[in-house]
């Protein structure tokens, strides 16, 4: 018999959403987040935007009206402007549990990894940073070249997680919904936040025995 999921204590996660081919997994990773009872704080880039129209349809993700378009919950996510460096993922004294970019490019990656902030995403990423706080990272780029290699141990010996968007199989997916859901439950379970998007390994006959990671 499954145990019964423990109450969910809201939390406050900062999502954002980056130029790199991917948009369907922070749609998916907003969705999951405000499912489960948390606010989300959400930071779209520019080159994000265009990707959201090639991607998904969607002209632009700066107005209500999108929001409300690409999200389940849009009065539990505050959008922020990239430029809005005064916005509260800004600040070091805000309660915020964890940053997530999702998906992440090499250039915001990059950034983060040298400190080099040109608006709110690498500064929030730098706050998360500085203040110990959980920073994922999902990059989704293939192949990789050096310097995307060595940004990326850059950042995990300070302290960031580096999360690629690589789906798994063993779970016998049957959709492209199955293959994202794998994956921002790998972000989910990196955050100690129980969902039921993915099953835990039960071995090679029972591949998906219980709720887990």
């Amino acid at each position: 018999m499954q145990a019964e999921r423990p109450e969910v204590v809201s939390g406050r996660y900062v999502v954002a959403m980056t130029g790199s081919s991917g948009a369907i997994y922070g749609i998916r990773l907003v969705n999951a987040l405000t499912e489960l009872g948390h606010e989300v704080e959400l930071i779209v880039s520019d080159p994000a935007k265009k990707v959201l129209r090639y991607e998904e349809g969607i002209e632009t993700a700066q107005t209500a009206l999108d929001i409300e378009r690409l999200f389940d919950s849009p009065a539990k996510i505050q959008l922020h402007e990239t430029a809005s460096v005064e916005a509260l993922p800004a600040s070091g004294s805000v309660a915020i549990d964890a940053m997530i970019i999702c998906p992440c490019s090499m250039g915001t990656l990059g950034r983060v990894a040298h400190g080099f902030s040109i608006g709110l995403i690498e500064r929030a990423a730098d706050v998360a940073l500085k203040e110990g706080r959980a920073l994922l990272l999902v990059p989704r780029e293939t192949p990789l070249s050096q310097i995307h290699l060595e940004n990326m141990l850059s950042l995990a010996r300070a302290g960031a997680v580096i999360l690629p968007a690589s789906p798994g199989f063993y779970h016998r997916p049957k959709s492209i919904a199955d293959l994202v859901d794998f994956v921002v439950g790998k972000i989910l379970c990196r955050l100690s936040l129980a969902h039921p998007l993915i099953k835990s390994w039960g071995g090679p006959d029972a591949p998906d025995a219980e709720e887990g990671c």
